[in-house]
């Protein structure tokens, strides 16, 4: 069954805001918008992305470091780019 836009805009929208507030790891992030979202194996996304199935692999797993441009390479299809926020604050 193919997802509205708009259901696969409040899933964009939950991944953001998980990876706003620190609930949601980048890697987990990548995972979820490649799997729910876009609907694509790893190999077809990498592709579509211009980066290595191993790059992106390592991303989803949160290791290795990737370069800001390969973090915007596979935020991009979903109209998302890295950038800075405000971390919550920690009540002592």
């Amino acid at each position: 069954m193919t997802e509205s836009i708009a259901a696969r805009g409040l899933l964009i929208d939950s991944v953001r805001e998980g990876i706003a507030d620190g609930s949601l790891e980048l890697g987990a992030a990548v995972r979820r918008l490649r799997t729910e979202v876009a609907k694509m194996q790893q190999t077809q996304f990498a592709q579509m992305c211009k980066i290595s199935v191993r790059t992106l692999i390592q991303i989803e797993q949160g290791e290795g470091n990737p370069t800001l441009k390969s973090l915007n390479a596979v935020f991009k299809p979903f109209g998302l780019q890295m950038g800075l926020v405000n971390r919550p604050r920690k009540i002592r």
